[in-house]
């Protein structure tokens, strides 16, 4: 193994990975984006495959990184910074954006077309339906209610503390109303897979941007204990989507699917149709706020960059 052939493989790493670049040092995590790391032991361990950074390649990157005291440090972080300039454009279209100007196509495809975002597409689609979906249950002030049979109040007595802690009822009062709210499951593994999004009235939501095949179709219903699912989904995929779904006799659990066309649709009414001056500040606030969240800023060179410094970096 030489310095081309390590150096190859570092840059294929680095081609496949998301904004955040592969992020297992907690202490370099904490200090770039304010947060650590959640992924598994195993998904960690995954750096070492040999399809990524083996230890012989790991054994040449780390004796050429000392010999030229932290190159090989220096070239990752500016290839990060190279990569967070990328996304600075991204979101300063989308922060600097009115209701009036916002495009969500465009914000798509300034990720979709730039091959150091595409990898983060998926978060940025899971983002977009939250938004979507948050603002728009907000303000048709969409409300959950949850209520016990009168006749059933001898068990809800019985059970009183149960009630109580977990349904928020009481023999005194059976029922009780509140808003509706969608939530963000946190984290999308490597494969894709699991629940994106859940609502506090039984529907979840899986954002699908790639394409199914299908064992991982199979896979996605399996982890999903639900039979209120929308998929969302690019408009070419709907039609092999309910192809796969239907293969696996997974079609009825499905409460509908929803594509792009549809979402950039919605979205243009929510900021510029008939009722956008209830909508369309809600929608941009919630989208810049998971937006922010999801992507801490990196306007500046991190502290810990700076400390090292690393000759051009």
């Amino acid at each position: 193994m030489n310095i081309t052939e390590a150096r190859e493989a570092l840059d294929r790493l680095i081609r496949k990975s998301r904004i955040h670049f592969y992020k297992p040092i907690d202490e370099i995590s904490s200090e770039l984006f304010g947060r650590v790391c959640t992924s598994s032991s195993r998904f960690q361990d995954n750096l070492f495959d040999q399809n990524a950074i083996p230890p012989e390649v790991l054994q040449v990157l780390g004796s050429v990184n000392r010999e030229t005291g932290g190159s090989i440090e220096a070239y990752i972080y500016g290839r990060f910074m190279d990569r967070h300039s990328q996304l600075r454009q991204a979101l300063d279209y989308c922060n600097s954006s009115s209701p009036g100007t916002f495009s969500v196509k465009k914000f798509i495809d300034s990720f979709r077309n730039e091959p150091g975002l595409k990898r983060s597409l998926d978060k940025v689609y899971e983002i977009i339906v939250y938004a979507l979906f948050s603002a728009l249950a907000e303000a048709v002030n969409l409300r959950v209610e949850v209520s016990a049979d009168e006749s059933k109040s001898g068990i809800l007595s019985e059970f009183g503390d149960f009630a109580e802690k977990v349904m928020r009822l009481t023999p005194d009062c059976l029922s009780r109303s509140e808003p509706a709210r969608i939530y963000r499951a946190g984290t999308t593994n490597a494969a894709d897979r699991g629940i994106d999004i859940y609502s506090s009235w039984g529907a979840v939501i899986q954002v699908k941007h790639l394409r199914l095949d299908e064992e991982l179709a199979e896979d996605i219903a399996g982890n999903i204990s639900s039979d209120r699912v929308i998929i969302v989904c690019r408009d070419a995929d709907k039609g092999i989507i309910l192809s796969l779904l239907t293969q696996i006799g997974w079609r009825s659990h499905i409460q509908s699917i929803i594509t792009e066309d549809e979402l950039v649709s919605w979205y243009g009414k929510a900021l510029r149709g008939k009722y956008s001056d209830m909508t369309g500040e809600k929608l941009l606030s919630y989208l810049r706020s998971e937006i922010a969240n999801e992507f801490p800023a990196t306007d500046n060179i991190p502290r810990i960059l700076k400390s090292r410094q690393y000759k051009g970096v």
